[in-house]
């Protein structure tokens, strides 16, 4: 068996969404450090759901979670051959095999998301999933729609699903076009219009922030956003990492690349279960799981026959 660890980012949160962890020593362990370099609790921010609508509270939450929930699998006895994390789920992924620690990262994550909360109110935008829609038929779209406004493909998540993210009006006529073509039309529970070129303004702010990172060689290949290829190389994550903010996150690509170096089975880590789905529909015939509590965690190691450490 070789596996893959996935960590999902903005859009997946939901109020409570810390407290399974927060039962188990070890993601217990990691919520706790993330309050101290945060200064609140994060397992009570987690609580609030006005908290969560906020892009500077949910990135670093999201981050926190998802790596709790890492530390509990591994507690299980679970360890992964690579890495990738949808959007925000990156950063967790360097942390995941090494390349990075969560200290300095996660200050990294909330200078992120103060940064794209500043872009986003200043210019308002949004972003829609087109369940039905394969990216090239959305670059079509957004040829169509866009009429001088901001409109970009953001996320080409799998054959049939892809993200389109703009100014509002350009969004809109997107979301016409593709229903048009008998799509299902998913206006996407975010702040603003993220992995477009209305996030420029912030770009600068995460360059500066990533440049003063610490990079190692990570124990496993992780998968950036922007590349949608493994790499184990430090310089790479850097530069990657560094325009991923305004790059399309190619998601179907980084599936495809794991399956084809021999990963079959795909663990989601973190609230909700979207990757896993979404890993099932670009590489059929692997295994996907989403682990959503400890419980759920030794589960699956039981399945996998695997003995905790």
């Amino acid at each position: 068996m070789k596996a893959a660890v996935l960590f999902p980012g903005q859009g997946s949160q939901y109020a409570g969404m810390a407290d399974p962890w927060a039962d188990h020593q070890n993601g217990r362990a990691v919520l706790d450090e993330a309050s101290a370099v945060l200064g609140y609790d994060v397992i009570e921010a987690c609580r609030d759901e006005a908290r969560l609508a906020d892009t500077a509270v949910v990135q670093p939450a999201l981050f926190a979670c998802d790596l709790a929930a890492l530390r509990v699998l591994e507690a299980e006895g679970l360890g992964f051959d690579m890495a990738a994390g949808h959007s925000l789920g990156e950063f967790v992924a360097l942390v995941a095999a090494g390349a990075t620690v969560l200290g300095p990262t996660l200050e990294v994550v909330v200078e992120r998301g103060q940064a794209m909360h500043d872009a986003s109110e200043a210019t308002p935008g949004a972003m829609s999933a087109l369940v039905g829609i394969s990216p090239a038929e959305a670059a079509e779209i957004v040829k169509t729609a866009g009429r001088g406004d901001v409109l970009m493909v953001a996320n080409e998540n799998s054959p049939k699903q892809t993200v389109v993210s703009g100014s509002v009006p350009a969004v809109e006529r997107a979301e016409d076009l593709a229903r048009s073509r008998k799509a299902r039309v998913v206006r996407l529970n975010v702040a603003g219009a993220f992995h477009s070129s209305l996030m420029q303004p912030a770009l600068d702010r995460v360059r500066a922030a990533v440049a003063r990172l610490d990079f190692r060689e990570p124990r496993y290949p992780v998968v950036p956003n922007a590349s949608g290829r493994p790499t184990a190389q430090p310089s790479a994550l850097r530069d990657l990492l560094s325009r991923h903010l305004v790059s399309p996150v190619k998601w179907e690509r980084s599936i495809r690349a794991m399956a084809e170096a021999g990963v079959n089975l795909f663990v989601e880590a973190g609230p909700g279960e979207v990757l896993a789905k979404l890993a099932k529909r670009c590489a059929p015939g692997v295994r996907a799981v989403s682990v959503g509590s400890p419980s759920e965690a030794r589960a699956l190691a039981e399945d996998v026959g695997v003995k905790a450490r």
